[in-house]
């Protein structure tokens, strides 16, 4: 895939948004990735960065061994797509999470979610990742 050189930093910003904020669950970063008036459609989360910094502050403090496991990235010009491999509990088979986020002037400014529980089994050999 091609990607021009604005969704390429797009990509690089959730990344690091994966790496220093939602993988560590630590709210110390949130200004550096999001829009302090960001839009949050997930509805575990108030909207805005403080509403995000307090769900991760109890994320943290609920789960601090959960993983979160980036297995794709796309970029659709402000659109980063994610799909990830949410643990919550170590020895849980997790959840299959597609995060949705806008980058407006190298910041998050929205966000969305689905998750899908991964069951105990599968009818087919294909996986959900």
């Amino acid at each position: 895939m091609t990607y021009t050189s604005n969704e390429r930093t797009n990509l690089e910003i959730i990344r690091n948004v994966y790496e220093h904020v939602l993988k560590p669950l630590s709210p110390d970063r949130v200004d550096e990735f999001f829009r302090t008036d960001y839009i949050q459609h997930s509805p575990l989360a108030e909207t805005g960065a403080a509403g995000l910094k307090a769900f991760l502050e109890w994320a943290g403090k609920e789960s601090p061994l959960a993983e979160h496991r980036v297995k794709r990235l796309f970029a659709d010009g402000d659109y980063v797509i994610a799909q990830v491999h949410v643990i919550i509990h170590p020895g849980d088979r997790g959840n299959n999470v597609i995060d949705i986020f806008r980058i407006e002037n190298g910041l998050v400014a929205e966000h969305w979610d689905a998750s899908q529980q991964i069951p105990e089994t599968i009818i087919h050999d294909n996986g959900v990742f």
